[in-house]
């Protein structure tokens, strides 16, 4: 059986990372399986981890007034769920749901958050690892929220939860 270490080490998120982190988060990881459709965290609560997408996929959801939850992008293996641990006030911004049979890696994100503090070395990738996740998921919620915004074709509009997902 493969360790935590040896499956981060091969996780695109963490391509290029220099090896000797690679300890230090395997300290922190731990393996999780999700059922389709089953709530992985929800927006506005405490931020706490940070999800390596093994296999699976999974949907960043934001509640919109009058519709409910839209989903505003649909991430896959090889990508990373669980920026807010990272910022104050520690919250997440989005809900994410499995949105079929998932498979992660579950980083302790308030561990890691003091690891990056006492290593800035470490912190520094970090950081510009999630800043690209960041601008990623703002430019998606922007494309999602401009579909609201296009003129009537004359066509029945698009039911709001059929246009929420974006594969990268």
């Amino acid at each position: 059986m493969e360790s935590l270490q040896q499956i981060l080490d091969r996780h695109p998120f963490l391509s290029g990372l220099d090896r000797r982190f690679l300890p230090q988060l395997a300290r922190l990881a731990s393996h999780k399986k999700f059922e389709a459709q089953q709530m992985i965290f929800h927006e506005s609560r405490p931020a706490k981890e940070l999800y390596l997408i093994c296999q699976g996929k999974i949907g960043i959801e934001t509640a919109l007034l009058g519709i409910g939850d839209l989903v505003v992008q649909t991430l896959g293996a090889g990508e990373v769920v669980g920026w807010s641990w990272l910022l104050p006030p520690y919250e997440y911004h989005y809900s994410a749901r499995a949105l079929e049979p998932t498979e992660v890696i579950v980083l302790n994100g308030e561990a890691l958050r003091g690891q990056c503090e006492s290593d800035h070395d470490l912190g520094y990738e970090m950081m510009k690892r999630f800043a690209l996740v960041i601008v990623q998921r703002l430019a998606a919620t922007r494309a999602q929220f401009l579909h609201f915004a296009e003129p009537s074709t004359g066509h029945e509009p698009a039911k709001p939860w059929a246009i929420g997902v974006v594969d990268e």
